[in-house]
């Protein structure tokens, strides 16, 4: 039977791509937009994720049609009125900044989860991914956009502490730069320091998403936040034209990531390659 996955926010971007790589490794795959868009061969759902009531819809619909679902991938977002880029300072914009970047970018993934875990715990099984990013550990972007993302960070771990023992895992990823068609029709070499030839394709980021949903490790990762280019480069994936992306781990300071480090001062081990072949 086809594995069900629900991506949220999957119009375009990184929601499109993990779809679209999902769709194509054979699963059944639902996607939320607010106009009930997605890529060919999805089960398009619209959804405004600040409408509580949509959202339990959602879940109602993969329920009566699927009967389960196994994969949560938390990816809605929602850009703050006007927004023309993250040019301006915290105290320059406007406080109403709060409702998409903490409202949605935060918020519509925590309502997300605790539907997608009463149907995976009832089940025994299950993965809830949170679309995350280095905007946790050094300033990227704006101070609600680094918030919501730490935020997502916690809400894993503290998620796993609870979902220990009923089979759900609960993750958060930190994605690097992404070559979204926006990126790619600047027309750029490199963005905000880092390359494009060795960023991320969208794609890419479903593919590490469906490899560890598959991992007999998985289990281990509960609560974790992992890096998608570490975890490509354990399962031996590769973006659409070959190249391995970079982790930007170093260049936001290296260390570990969440839970806290353990006695030996290190966090999640990424897989080895070929770890879930």
């Amino acid at each position: 039977m086809s594995r069900v996955a629900l991506v949220t926010g999957a119009s375009r971007g990184v929601g499109h791509g993990v779809a679209s790589a999902l769709i194509a490794d054979g699963w059944t795959t639902y996607v939320t937009s607010r106009h009930g868009t997605g890529p060919d061969g999805a089960l398009p759902l619209a959804c405004d994720h600040t409408d509580d009531d949509a959202v339990a819809a959602v879940f109602e619909q993969i329920s009566a049609e699927a009967g389960r679902l196994d994969l949560l991938v938390n990816n809605a977002w929602a850009a703050p009125r006007g927004f023309g880029g993250f040019s301006d300072r915290f105290w320059e914009r406007p406080v109403s900044d709060w409702d998409t970047l903490i409202g949605v970018g935060l918020r519509a993934h925590y309502v997300a989860s605790v539907h997608a875990a009463a149907m995976m715990t009832a089940a025994g099984s299950g993965l809830i991914a949170n679309i995350s990013s280095f905007g946790s550990r050094g300033h990227l972007h704006s101070v609600l956009y680094g918030m919501s993302k730490s935020a997502l960070d916690k809400m894993a771990f503290d998620m796993g502490t609870e979902l220990d023992g009923t089979g759900v895992t609960a993750v958060s990823l930190w994605l690097g730069l992404i070559r979204t068609e926006l990126l790619l029709s600047l027309g750029v070499d490199e963005f905000a320091g880092f390359s494009l030839q060795r960023a991320e394709d969208p794609e890419f980021v479903g593919r590490v998403i469906a490899a560890l949903a598959r991992d007999p490790h998985l289990p281990e990762y509960n609560g974790h936040t992992l890096i998608t280019a570490e975890l490509g480069a354990g399962y031996g994936i590769v973006n659409n034209d070959g190249t391995p992306p970079d982790s930007h781990r170093s260049a936001f300071g290296g260390g570990g990531l969440f839970p806290p480090a353990s006695a030996d001062g290190h966090g999640a081990t990424p897989p080895q390659k070929g770890a879930n072949e």
